[in-house]
């Protein structure tokens, strides 16, 4: 009887584990995170080629100058639309964008080697060292772009940014290159134990 009951309860365990969500592997979060990434990228590369159609054609499109009231608790402000602020927002856009497509990218192989189960791999630790890079670049340009640039194309409009509003990404930046080197350790240790079988 104990046997039994032994046998019914191994076999219980391969259809339903007794951990309800499997992290990584075929059929587990991972697998449903990989899927809604996938969607994502689609939509974000799809966005990212519109704002870079717009900006191709504002390029060489003559716009006339067209007024803008932007609202704020002092009131309103009105600018001018220019050639040169449409293109230089559609161009910060197409740039943030993609930025984050590419991120988006990376984290896509990421997530694949996790349905895989096999997370440690050298890519990864590659990947996620570009994730970083482009996650700084991206926060850099943004804070230059408003700070400076758009500060005097639309004087009044966009106020400058501090440097407490870097505080976060600086943050998100430095935890994703600790995650990189997490992930270089956990591939030299699989590395070393490959070779001690």
């Amino acid at each position: 009887m104990a046997n039994r009951l032994a046998d019914l309860i191994a076999a219980g365990r391969r259809f339903h584990p007794a951990v309800p969500f499997r992290a990584m592997g075929h059929g587990s979060v991972a697998s449903v995170l990989k899927i809604a990434l996938d969607v994502a990228y689609l939509l974000l590369a799809l966005v990212t080629l519109i704002l870079l159609i717009a900006l191709v054609a504002f390029v060489f499109v003559p716009v006339e100058s067209l007024n803008l009231t932007v609202s704020n608790s002092e009131g309103g402000v009105q600018q001018a639309l220019t050639r040169p602020l449409i293109v230089f927002a559609l161009g910060v856009l197409s740039a943030w964008f993609g930025g984050f497509l590419l991120i988006l990218r990376q984290l896509r192989q990421i997530f694949r080697t996790l349905t895989q189960g096999d997370p440690f791999q050298p890519g990864n630790v590659r990947r996620l060292r570009l994730i970083g890079a482009t996650l700084a670049i991206v926060t850099g340009g943004v804070w230059v772009a408003q700070s400076v640039v758009a500060a005097r194309l639309a004087p009044g409009v966009l106020d400058r940014q501090g440097v407490g509003a870097l505080l976060t990404p600086i943050f998100s930046v430095l935890v994703v290159f600790v995650l990189a080197e997490v992930f270089r350790e956990g591939a030299r240790l699989r590395r070393e134990s490959e070779l001690t079988i």
